[in-house]
C-alpha cells in the first residue's frame, strides 16, 4: 500500500514550528525530515497521521482548501509539543503553499495557472498552484497584456522597505550557505521572510522566495527535473527585487499584484491559431489553445487540473463552454469566437462570467489576417522584442509565439535543423515538451526524413539556448510545391503535440528543389567563455560561499579568468575575480574571531556577477538569431 501524499503546507506555519524548536532539536531536523512522507497514512475524517515510534502520533488536518494554513490544524500527541521535533518534521516534508491556494476567493472561475517553470517539464508554461473544484474552468489570457492598474504616485511603505531588507537578509544567508547546508532551518528562515513581505504587500517578492525554497528542495533531494541553472536564476531573481525594493527606489508594479481585478472588457473576436498540451512535473495536466485578434493581441483559452499525462492527451479534444458557445479545444484551434460583455483582468485574463456570451466564428487560414502577421514580422527582430521583455520583468511569462517560413535541412543530434526562408540563420527545432508519450518528437523525425521540404512553424523560441524555437505547429508554405499536404478539416495546420503526421501528408513524387547539405547551427553560447563564470555562480549556489572561495585561489583563478580576458570578456572577468575574493575575505580579531560575519558583500558580488552573464548571453542569444 503507497502512502499519502502529504498536504501542502503554508509558509508561516512551517517557518514558525521551526522557530519554536530549540537549538539541539534544530540540528536533527533534516534528518527527522528524511522518510517522514513514507509513513503517512489516511485518518478519518479527512485527516493525515505520521508515526514516530510508540508515543508521537503527529496529524494533520487540511482546511477547505486542501492545505494547512493554520498551526492548529497540525498536532503532535508527545509531551513537547507544539515545540517538538516529530511536528516540525512533518510539516517539513510537506510541499509549500502558494498563496493562492490559502485563499481561493477569486470571483470567477479560472483556470489553475502555473507560476514556475520547471526544467524540461511543462511545455514551456507555467506550473499550477493548486487544485480546482467545481465545473471545468475556462480562462483566455491576452499577451500582450494591459498594463496592470496600480496607483503610479504610491511609494514603498516603510513597512515594505523592512521587509524587503529582512528577505533580503535571509536570501543571503541562504546563498552564502548553499543548498547543501540549505536545509529545513535555513529555509524556515526564508519562508518567514516571504511571509513578512506577503503582509508587507509585496506578492512579487513572497513569490521569488517560494519559488528559491523549492528549488532549495529539489536539489537537496536530487529532484531529475531541477537544474542548478534554475534554482541560480531562481537566487538572481529573488535578490535582484529584494535589493529593489529594500532600496526604497523602485518604481511602479516592482510590489507585484496580489489579486487580479475584473473589469469589463467589451466585445472581441478571437481565431485559433493551435493548440500544445500541458503536463508540469506536479501532476496537473490539461490543453493550452492559442488566439489571436484583429489587432494582432494574442489569447489562450486553457484547461488544466489534476491528471498528469491522461488529462494532457485527452483535454486535447475535451469540450470547452464559454459564453454559451460549446467547441471542443480541437474545433477552438481551427475555428474562432466573438465574445460580447468579455470580463479582463489587469493582466489580460478573461473570465466566464454569467454576463459573457460567446459565438464561434469561422476559422482562419494562417495566410490570411489576422494569423498571417505573426509570420511576417522578422525572427530576429521578434526575439529581440522577447528578449527585452524579459529583461524588464523577472516573473515575466513565457516568449510570445513566434512564425517563420523554415526549409528542412536535416536532424542533427536531438534537434531539427532548419534554416529561414530568404537565406535566414539556421535554427535547431526542438520538441515543444519531451515526454515520449506526446507526439513532438516522433512529428520532428518525421519532418527530418524530408530535407528540402518548405514548412510554415509557429512555435515558441527559447530564450535561453541561442537560435532555438520549440514548434507548436506546422503547416504548408503557400505556393511552394514541396510542402505538406494536410487534411482541408485540419485547416492549413497540424498540431504537433495532438495531430500525428503520416506519409500521406507529405509530397509524393515531388521533387527536392536542390540538395541541402547538413550545416551546423552556430552557437556563441557554446564558443564564449562564458560558461565559465555561470560554473562559478552555480558552485556558489551548490556549495556556498566557500566553495566560491576555493575556485578563486592559485591555478583555478587563473583557468578562470585568463579565457575571459583573451575573448574580450574584461567586464565579466573583473567581476569574476570581486566576487572570489569578497567570498576569501574573511576578516578576524587578533583571537581568530570573524569581525564580519555578514553575507551582505558576498551576496551583492554574486548578484552583479549573475545580471551581467545574463545580460551577456541575452545579447548572444539575440545574435544567433540574426
Amino acid at each position: 500500500m503507497s502512502p499519502e501524499p502529504l498536504p501542502p503546507v503554508a509558509p508561516d506555519v512551517l517557518a514558525e514550528a521551526v522557530e519554536q524548536l530549540s537549538a539541539r532539536l534544530r540540528k536533527k531536523l533534516d534528518a527527522a525530515i528524511e522518510g517522514c512522507a513514507e509513513h503517512v497514512v489516511r485518518a478519518a475524517g479527512g485527516s493525515l497521521d505520521v508515526r514516530f515510534g510508540e508515543d508521537a502520533l503527529v496529524t494533520l488536518r487540511p482546511g477547505p482548501s486542501g492545505a494547512v494554513t493554520e498551526a492548529g490544524q497540525a498536532v503532535c500527541t508527545c509531551l513537547l509539543a507544539p515545540r517538538c521535533l516529530h511536528r516540525a518534521a512533518v510539516l517539513g516534508a510537506a510541499p509549500i503553499a502558494d498563496a493562492a491556494t490559502e485563499t481561493e476567493t477569486e470571483a470567477m472561475p479560472e483556470t489553475v495557472t502555473e507560476t514556475e517553470a520547471t526544467s524540461e517539464t511543462t511545455a514551456g508554461l507555467p506550473e499550477p498552484t493548486g487544485p480546482v473544484d467545481g465545473p471545468a474552468p475556462v480562462t483566455t489570457e491576452a499577451a500582450p497584456a494591459p498594463a496592470p492598474s496600480v496607483d503610479t504616485a504610491t511609494p514603498l511603505t516603510p513597512a515594505q522597505v523592512r521587509a524587503a531588507t529582512a528577505l533580503w537578509e535571509a536570501a543571503a544567508e541562504a546563498l552564502s550557505a548553499g543548498f547543501t547546508a540549505g536545509g529545513a532551518v535555513v529555509q524556515a528562515e526564508l519562508l518567514r521572510a516571504a511571509h513578512t513581505a506577503r503582509l508587507a504587500g509585496l506578492p512579487r517578492a513572497e513569490a521569488a522566495a517560494l519559488r528559491v525554497v523549492r528549488g532549495l528542495r529539489a536539489a537537496r533531494e536530487r529532484g531529475r527535473a531541477q537544474r542548478l541553472g534554475d534554482l541560480a536564476g531562481a537566487f538572481r531573481d529573488l535578490l535582484a527585487g529584494a535589493a529593489l525594493l529594500a532600496s526604497g527606489t523602485a518604481g511602479p508594479g516592482a510590489a507585484g499584484v496580489t489579486r487580479r481585478a475584473y473589469a469589463q472588457g467589451g466585445s472581441l473576436r478571437a481565431y485559433g491559431l493551435c493548440r500544445e498540451p500541458v503536463l508540469s512535473a506536479t501532476g496537473y495536466g490539461g490543453v493550452a489553445t492559442h488566439l489571436v485578434g484583429p489587432d494582432g493581441s494574442r489569447y489562450t483559452v486553457s484547461d488544466v487540473r489534476p491528471g498528469g499525462l491522461a488529462r494532457a492527451r485527452g483535454a486535447g479534444s475535451a469540450s470547452v463552454a464559454l459564453g454559451g458557445a460549446v467547441l471542443d479545444h480541437a474545433g477552438l484551434a481551427r475555428g474562432g469566437l466573438r465574445i460580447v460583455g468579455a470580463t479582463v483582468s489587469p493582466d489580460g485574463r478573461l473570465g466566464a462570467g454569467r454576463g459573457v456570451n460567446a459565438t464561434p466564428l469561422r476559422g482562419v487560414d494562417w495566410s490570411e489576417e489576422p494569423a498571417s502577421a505573426l509570420f511576417a514580422r522578422p525572427v530576429g527582430e521578434a526575439v529581440a522584442a522577447a528578449l527585452d521583455d524579459g529583461a524588464r520583468e523577472a516573473d515575466a511569462p513565457e516568449a510570445a509565439l513566434l512564425g517563420c517560413d523554415v526549409e528542412v535541412v536535416g536532424a542533427a543530434g536531438e534537434y531539427l535543423v532548419v534554416r529561414v526562408a530568404g537565406d535566414g540563420p539556421l535554427l535547431r527545432l526542438r520538441p515543444a515538451h519531451p515526454h515520449p508519450e506526446l507526439p513532438h518528437a516522433a512529428n520532428l523525425r518525421r519532418i527530418a526524413e524530408h530535407p528540402g521540404l518548405a514548412l510554415r512553424v509557429l512555435g515558441r523560441p527559447d530564450l535561453d539556448r541561442a537560435a532555438t524555437l520549440r514548434p507548436l505547429a506546422v503547416g504548408p508554405v503557400p505556393g511552394e510545391p514541396y510542402t505538406l499536404r494536410l487534411p482541408e478539416e485540419w485547416l492549413g495546420r497540424a498540431d504537433l503535440g495532438y495531430d500525428r503526421l503520416q506519409g500521406s501528408h507529405f509530397p509524393r513524387g515531388a521533387t527536392v528543389p536542390g540538395p541541402v547539405a547538413p550545416a551546423a547551427v552556430p552557437d556563441p553560447l557554446a564558443d564564449a567563455p562564458l560558461w565559465r563564470v555561470r560554473r562559478l555562480l552555480e558552485t556558489g549556489v551548490a556549495g556556498g560561499r566557500r566553495a566560491v572561495a576555493e575556485a578563486g585561489r592559485g591555478t583555478d583563478a587563473a583557468a578562470l579568468l585568463a579565457p575571459l580576458r583573451r575573448a574580450g570578456l574584461g567586464g565579466a572577468a573583473q567581476l569574476a575575480a570581486a566576487l572570489t575574493a569578497e567570498a576569501d575575505r574573511r576578516p578576524r580579531d587578533a583571537f581568530g574571531r570573524l569581525t564580519d560575519s555578514s553575507a551582505d558583500g558576498y551576496a551583492r558580488a554574486w548578484l552583479a556577477s549573475a545580471v551581467h552573464l545574463a545580460a551577456a548571453e541575452r545579447s548572444l542569444v539575440a545574435a544567433s538569431w540574426s
